[in-house]
């Protein structure tokens, strides 16, 4: 569901919780501050951000001419 703490560290490149809101928010990912202090990042957030195929299937649709 969430990313680890040490996954949210290597995603922004830094271990201050303060820091790591910083980023998230220029980069523009989306999260929330859990009562710790701590950003809360989706999985699927990132994984969508960053391109993973199973993300960005879209369920097939029938055309009909």
């Amino acid at each position: 569901m969430f990313l680890t703490k040490d996954e949210v560290t290597e995603l922004t490149g830094y271990q201050k919780p303060s820091a790591q809101i910083r980023w998230l928010q220029a980069q523009q990912f989306g999260f929330v501050v859990g009562g710790d202090g701590v950003p809360k990042v989706l999985r699927q957030v990132v994984l969508s951000r960053l391109g993973d195929q199973t993300a960005q299937k879209k369920s097939p649709e029938l055309r009909l001419k």
